[in-house]
């Protein structure tokens, strides 16, 4: 037997749980963020009631894009996928998660 190959064997299962757990992690905290969210905001904070436009495609794209939930941010993949890059910006900076949404810094 090789020694070596067992311990390949026994680094690949848990590099695959680390990658889970971080996934875990970043849905869970991006779950709290939402409920958070709705604690503060009936509809989404970064909707223009106005014009009805959505702030996060219109800064990530530079051209006016409308929202095409009207506001609902319950579910909404562009605002799901704004948290979930700002979970990375975090990780990535290591800085501690906000644990609310008033404690997120909003930078596009």
């Amino acid at each position: 037997m090789n020694l070596e190959g067992n311990e390949d064997l026994s680094q690949g299962p848990s590099t695959t749980f680390k990658l889970s757990s971080d996934v875990e992690v970043r849905k869970r905290w991006v779950e709290r963020m939402v409920r958070s969210a709705k604690k503060y905001h009936k509809i989404c904070p970064y909707f223009d009631k106005k014009t009805l436009n959505c702030f996060i495609k219109q800064m990530k794209s530079s051209k006016i894009v409308k929202c095409d939930r009207d506001g609902k941010f319950d579910g909404c993949p562009i605002f799901n996928q704004y948290l979930e890059e700002r979970f990375e910006w975090y990780k990535s900076t290591n800085n501690p998660l906000p644990m609310d949404f008033r404690d997120l810094t909003s930078v596009f």
